[in-house]
């Protein structure tokens, strides 16, 4: 615990006990309820270790860079699959190191360890800003205790996807927005500063503490009243341990403010972490300028700070991919609307765990408490025992707890929005995270400790008896993914690359068979897995073998790196996710590709077309990717990369983003290649 935390009783004349643990019983306490918390989605999570098709899509990628061929999904290919970009090359830096071999592995290790490191960061930034204005007591668990018991909290802490590195960055984004509240002292919300050797007008730290005298804005010194100050106490006079540090001197840029570009870098990191956390990024990086209120100099600076990475990042992408966002993205249309199947997964979270109970304990907690303290006059609440701050303080104070809060309810919104998703609860966590971040601890009181106890009921009945269903009644499909993989695989912790692949799938078969023969060919899995025939390859792709499958991620781990995966709905493919979708029953999965697009791309004019496939359709094809827009589609995911190309995908980016095309090929004829004929 930080020395912000209460101040150390004295310690008797006679000596210290030999196994004794420093600090009051409070503080103890307090690091006992972070730590425990710590500890519990640690053992949980790593009871529930597992991993998941699309995670092995994040490892393919790795291994393309390992291997020297770039952030791909195939050689030869431009595309971008992968969601969270920062995982990505975390898990790439990771696998580089020697020992490890296997990224699937290192995926699941280092999402438990991100997600411990978000929970405690969290809390101890919750305990922090409980400490601006109450430097002393014991702190209750509480907020925390609505995510804990949850299976989906187990599950995703690890499952190889980025939900892990999500919880980190959003419990670091809080310790640091509460770091900077912290810096403005306890008794100023806007503090004197010399960013940049300019001093900002209006903006007062708490005075220089001058020796002999009590510290402004503190407790009395214990001179001034009569008997022995009590302990927590003893410092009256000196500034609390890391609040307001004394003014810098005039013409040296302020420390802090230099820390805080630092902060303003890190809390932008959000939309390379997941695209939708740019909604976090912005709210919390608004909550540090309200907080401090720089001139415009310093402001600008934040900002480029903060939008540096990103934007590099994003100029990266539109060159070298030629779209302005991951294949994912088009593929799911997030950009869409979906209000229904949103609310109906928001449900699928909140009604097996029958978390409207703890929700409703929280708000007439919270109403209750504004309540008492209008009838107290405002000078009292949860957080306070001592009169209220000035109104600027309570502005700022207010703007803290508000930014997660809002974050949250608008990553709601957004998951709600764009119809969410197909595994339970991953979505709705971040969310849930966020808007619980400032009760993940309270003061103690009786009230609080009322609530932590029903809370603590409510929670041990969820562990004991409330499980996700496997499956949804409703038309979307929305299911408990980690007892499906678990059960399907056959293995209580899938966690390696292997878990996936020994499984006996008859594409894996169909995939080795074809390798053992040195055929150069296509395996095309059919629909409503019909059938999985072997097509000759054309001449010009070199491509040892491909695959066209819907489990993009087995698919990827099945077949070599220079062979070609095929993505049947789009997640890597560039010309599936710019079609049109056809079908709504599962998220992320609108888009499922005819296979007559596969044959025309892959396969020479006169191959024989398998059954089941329209021989029309593959010739309407086969002239529509030679027609304007999907010609230049293609062109800008598989010429090389010259300097001009990446200019033209730089430019044309915006419009290639918002193309859209029919998914059946003779509609898409029509649509891109006017009265033209069709090529034989």
């Amino acid at each position: 615990m930080s020395r912000s935390d209460e101040i150390t009783a004295p310690q008797s004349a006679r000596g210290t006990r030999a196994f004794g643990l420093p600090g009051t019983l409070a503080q103890r306490w307090n690091a006992l309820a972070v730590t425990a918390c710590g500890a519990t989605v640690l053992v949980l999570g790593y009871q529930h270790r597992w991993t998941n098709d699309d995670a092995l899509i994040y490892t393919r990628a790795v291994r393309q860079i390992l291997a020297g061929n770039g952030p791909v999904y195939n050689v030869g290919e431009r595309a971008e699959s992968s969601t969270g970009t920062l995982w990505q090359w975390l898990l790439a830096a990771g696998s580089a190191l020697p020992g490890v071999d296997d990224p699937l592995r290192l995926a699941v290790v280092l999402g438990l360890l991100l997600t411990v490191a978000g929970f405690v960061l969290a809390l101890d930034a919750t305990r922090r800003m409980i400490r601006v204005a109450r430097p002393s007591g014991a702190l209750l668990p509480v907020g925390v205790l609505l995510l804990l018991p949850l299976c989906a909290t187990w599950d995703y802490a690890t499952s190889g996807l980025e939900t892990g590195l999500t919880f980190g960055y959003l419990g670091a984004a809080w310790w640091l927005l509460v770091h900077a509240r912290r810096c403005l002292g306890p008794g100023a919300a806007r503090p004197h500063s010399t960013l940049a050797g300019r001093e900002l007008p209006g903006l007062a730290l708490p005075r220089r503490a001058v020796p002999g005298r009590p510290y402004p804005g503190g407790a009395h010194s214990a001179q001034s009243r009569s008997g022995p100050a009590p302990a927590s106490e003893a410092h009256a006079g000196q500034p609390p341990a890391g609040y307001g540090a004394p003014a810098p001197v005039s013409g040296r840029p302020d420390p802090r403010g230099q820390g805080l570009t630092r902060t303003a870098f890190a809390l932008g990191l959000g939309p390379l972490v997941r695209p939708d956390l740019a909604l976090v990024s912005g709210v919390f990086l608004v909550a540090l300028l309200l907080l401090w209120r720089p001139p415009l100099r310093t402001a600008l600076r934040w900002a480029g700070a903060a939008a540096g990475l990103p934007v590099a990042y994003e100029i990266f992408r539109a060159g070298y991919y030629g779209v302005l966002v991951p294949l994912p993205a088009l593929a799911k249309e997030a950009s869409g609307t979906q209000w229904q199947f949103g609310w109906d997964y928001l449900l699928n979270t909140v009604d097996p765990y029958r978390l409207w109970v703890p929700l409703a304990l929280l708000a007439v907690f919270a109403v209750g408490t504004g309540v008492h303290r209008m009838l107290r006059g405002n000078r009292t609440g949860p957080w306070h025992e001592a009169p209220q701050e000035p109104g600027q303080q309570r502005a700022a104070d207010a703007v803290l707890r508000g930014a997660p809060v809002l974050a949250g309810l608008l990553s709601a919104f957004f998951v709600v929005k764009i119809g969410g998703d197909f595994m339970h609860g991953r979505m709705v966590l971040p969310a849930l995270f966020l808007v619980l971040l400032p009760v993940f601890l309270l003061p103690r009181t009786r009230a609080a400790a009322a609530l932590a106890v029903s809370v603590g009921v409510w929670g041990a009945a969820c562990i004991a008896l409330w499980r996700p269903p496997l499956d949804s009644p409703g038309e979307r499909i929305v299911y408990d993914s980690h007892t499906v993989y678990v059960n399907s695989l056959g293995q209580r912790h899938p966690v390696t690359q292997s878990a996936h692949t020994e499984r006996p799938r008859p594409f894996t078969h169909a995939v080795r068979t074809t390798a053992h023969a040195g055929l150069h060919g296509l395996v095309l899995r059919l629909p409503r897995e019909a059938g999985y025939p072997v097509v000759p390859l054309a001449p010009h792709v070199e491509a040892p073998l491909a695959g066209a499958e819907a489990r993009l991620g087995n698919a990827g781990a099945v077949l070599p790196l220079d062979g070609w995966a095929v993505d049947l709905l789009g997640l890597a493919n560039p010309l599936g996710a710019h079609t049109l979708p056809t079908q709504n029953h599962k998220a992320g999965h609108e888009k499922p590709l005819d296979r007559a697009w596969v044959l025309a791309d892959l396969t020479a004019p006169g191959a024989p077309v398998p059954y089941g496939v329209d021989p029309r359709r593959v010739a309407a094809a086969r002239h529509a990717l030679n027609c304007g827009p999907l010609s230049e589609l293609r062109a800008s995911t598989r010429a090389p990369l010259t300097a001009a190309r990446f200019w033209d995908n730089l430019t044309g980016s915006w419009e290639r983003t918002r193309l859209r095309i029919p998914a059946d090929p003779l509609d898409a004829e029509r649509a891109v290649c006017g009265a033209g004929k069709p090529e034989k």
